[in-house]
C-alpha cells in the first residue's frame, strides 16, 4: 500500500494520495499527534508526515497492511511494556490496519517525546 509517489511537498497532500479508508486512519493519527503536541511543525521528511519540535517528534506512514509510527529508539524503549503486542523494532512500531489505532497510547508516546526535546534544549542552553 506504501504510495511510490515521492515529492510530497505536505501532509495534506501525501494523505490524499491514499484511498478514502487510510485517509480516515491517517487523519486520526494526525490529530491526535496534533492535540498532542499543538506547538510542533507539521513536515514531510524521508517521504513521510514528520512533527517538528526542536528536532523531529515522530514520523507516521501508511503501508499495505500497517500504519508505521516512528516515534525515534528512545520513543519506543520508554513503552517497550504498551508496544509488545506489535511489531516493532528500534524507533519504529508497526500498527495493524485491522484493529483500532492505539490513539491514547500515540498520544502518550508523543507527549513523551516532546518533553525529551524540550528537556533536550534546557540541557544546550544549560551547557553554554
Amino acid at each position: 500500500m506504501h504510495n511510490k509517489k515521492t515529492g510530497f511537498t505536505s501532509i495534506d497532500e501525501y494523505i490524499a494520495s491514499f484511498p478514502k479508508e487510510i485517509q480516515k486512519i491517517l487523519q486520526e493519527i494526525r490529530a491526535t499527534i496534533k492535540a498532542s503536541a499543538p506547538q510542533a511543525e507539521e513536515k514531510i521528511s524521508y517521504q513521510m508526515p514528520t512533527f517538528f519540535l526542536n528536532g523531529n517528534l515522530i514520523h507516521f506512514a501508511a503501508f499495505k497492511n500497517h500504519i508505521g509510527l516512528y516515534p525515534t529508539p528512545s520513543g519506543t524503549e520508554a513503552f517497550k511494556e504498551e508496544i509488545t503486542k506489535y511489531k516493532a523494532a528500534k524507533g519504529s512500531i508497526q500498527l495493524p490496519l485491522d484493529e483500532p489505532m492505539p490513539l491514547k497510547l500515540i498520544s502518550r508516546i508523543v507527549k513523551f517525546r516532546v518533553a525529551e526535546n524540550l528537556q533536550k534544549v534546557k540541557a544546550k542552553g544549560k551547557s553554554k
